[in-house]
């Protein structure tokens, strides 16, 4: 394995310790590795033949498609679309004398690309490299113990992965210790969340009218957050 993310889960974890605001350490990687690859996608390797050939295959799916557009650099994206519709174009080409072979050869065709997304797949790839690297300092680094431990909470799905590369990366007792601490923040997070979650639904109820808010007039939105990782966009 590569230890090749250590300087920006250092940082995420550092910031999230710092300051609870900030959330899921991994969620805020995630998303500057996200930024970085739409960048260079409209930017450097735009042009770049291999890169090329993999966009007009894949595509992007729909929610990248729009922070693509989002960035603002029109041209870069038009070149992009040209050529993967292009691809499109052959891809959907009839054969009027078999067309139930053809129809079923374009559903194929169609239905793989409807499930592909060129920085999704890069994503994956990375991210997939970034827990296991944390999981690994885990083991070998005591200041990382430290900040892990000072963390707020992680997103379900982080958690999840981070547990998985925790049991693959450590054994015995290391394990047992990254185990109980990773547990031990996730378990406080959840019962926290479900608590706020309840007293909003009181919030309802005429004998509770009064009562104050406190943490939860954002419940829904923050048990969505825990449970996909995003805080939903009104």
């Amino acid at each position: 394995m590569e230890q090749i993310y250590t300087i920006p889960i250092n940082e995420a974890f550092e910031k999230s310790a710092a300051d609870s605001s900030c959330g899921c350490p991994f969620c805020s990687i995630y998303k500057i590795f996200e930024q970085r690859e739409l960048e260079l996608i409209l930017g450097a390797s735009m042009m770049e033949p291999d890169v090329r050939i993999k966009t007009n295959e894949s595509g992007f799916c729909k929610e990248h498609y729009s922070m693509l557009l989002s960035l603002g650099k029109k041209l870069p994206l038009a070149l992009i679309l040209e050529s993967h519709l292009d691809n499109i174009r052959d891809m959907i080409k009839a054969n009027n004398l078999l067309p139930a072979v053809s129809a079923k050869k374009t559903v194929q065709s169609l239905t793989k690309l409807n499930d592909s997304c060129y920085i999704c797949d890069r994503l994956q790839n990375i991210f997939s490299n970034v827990i296991d690297n944390a999981a690994y300092l885990f083991g070998v680094d005591p200041e990382f113990k430290k900040k892990c431990a000072a963390q707020p909470y992680f997103c379900l799905p982080h958690y999840a992965a981070f547990l998985s590369a925790g049991k693959n990366t450590l054994k015995g007792s290391q394990f047992n210790e990254f185990y109980k601490c990773i547990y031990n923040i996730e378990s406080k997070y959840i019962n926290s969340v479900k608590d706020n979650v309840s007293f909003f639904v009181k919030k309802f109820d005429y004998r509770y009218e009064n009562e104050p808010w406190g943490d939860a007039k954002d419940a829904v939105e923050k048990a969505l957050e825990a449970l996909t990782g995003e805080y939903p966009k009104h």
